[in-house]
């Protein structure tokens, strides 16, 4: 668990393997983030940052152990109680397949999305949140929804995003 990268790297602990054979692009770029920012802050010095728990934790997954790091019953290992992922934070919405001079985005969708949401742009230059402020057909007709895959629209996302990922980021619920 990324908790205990801090611990490995004093014990020379040197490479990681990222779950992700069957896991999504999205999810697998997800991880990999946190992870790196936890090994940088180990090496750093710094302390543990219980916000990268936060983030995994708003992917969709099937709960997360410390492996055979801790002593656990078997049925902590994975959610064998609802038998599905759980959505917490963010939803994986689209791919950026292309982009346009003036700032657009053809983006490939994977699932709905609208204007008015807001949208992690998830990419190797750094993660960033925009509000989705207008969408448009492959043929420039405009549109407030993209429905899911295997649909095609633009976005206005502005640079850089050459193969980023797109996430709907889920507003709170209100208790």
């Amino acid at each position: 668990a990324v908790e205990h990268v801090e611990r490995l790297a004093k014990i020379g602990i040197d490479s990681l393997k990222i779950e992700g054979r069957t896991k999504s692009l999205y999810y697998v770029a997800r991880t990999a983030q946190v992870y790196r920012r936890a090994i940088d802050d180990a090496m750093a010095g710094r302390p543990f940052n219980p916000e990268l728990l936060m983030e995994l934790e708003g992917l969709a997954n099937r709960g997360y152990t410390g492996g055979l790091l801790e002593r656990r019953p078997a049925q902590d290992y994975q959610n064998y109680v609802s038998g599905h992922s759980e959505l917490h934070r963010s939803h994986f919405v689209g791919e950026v397949r292309g982009v346009c001079a003036d700032g657009w985005a053809e983006v490939e969708t994977k699932n709905r999305f609208a204007v008015g949401d807001r949208i992690e742009v998830i990419h190797p230059s750094g993660n960033r949140i925009v509000r989705l402020e207008a969408m448009q057909t492959l043929d420039g007709e405009p549109v407030q929804v993209a429905p899911g895959s295997p649909v095609r629209v633009y976005v206005p996302l502005g640079q850089p995003v050459q193969g980023a990922l797109l996430a709907r980021l889920l507003e709170p619920v209100a208790a």
